[in-house]
């Protein structure tokens, strides 16, 4: 049974709710705070223009990390971002494995990328990460054992 206070939150509710979570992601794909800002704004924005209603929290929760994903190809694939030369942002890290960490995850391929943040900073599991991303399990398995793999390669020179 769908619970109504669940399903017609407001808007402010879900941001403070959520925020981190889509920031996070955004991050996770494009490595630049300013363009992850930008995703964040468009993932809102998508969410108040369109006002979805959803079966439960877990259904809210998907829908913003699906939007969050498409908004992070969307800028992958624009041609404003090929065009533009980059502007580094600098962060200081406490630890410099933590930097090597960085840097070996903006090398990834956003696909990599993305299934790494689903499976460890938000702790979903395979079949989860599936349905959320719209492929296959033993997609998802391959991509997560192809995106270590390169992680591990990157972090071993470093070492």
């Amino acid at each position: 049974m769908i619970n109504e206070s669940q399903c017609t939150a407001t808007a402010e509710s879900v941001v403070k709710k959520y925020a981190d979570m889509v920031y996070r992601l955004a991050f996770a794909q494009v490595r630049s705070k300013s363009d992850a800002d930008d995703i964040f704004q468009e993932v809102f924005l998508r969410y108040v223009q369109s006002k979805p209603v959803f079966e439960n929290e877990e259904h809210r929760k998907a829908w913003l990390l699906r939007v969050t994903i498409n908004c992070s190809k969307k800028y992958w694939s624009s041609i404003w971002r090929r065009k533009a030369a980059p502007l580094e942002d600098s962060y200081s890290f406490e630890l410099p494995e933590e930097n090597g960490v960085n840097e070996a995850m903006r090398k990834l391929a956003p696909k990599y990328r993305s299934v790494i943040h689903l499976f460890y900073y938000e702790d979903y599991s395979v079949a989860e990460i599936s349905r959320i991303l719209g492929i296959r399990e033993s997609t998802v398995r391959t991509q997560l054992t192809r995106a270590r793999a390169r992680l591990s390669k990157m972090l071993k020179g470093d070492l």
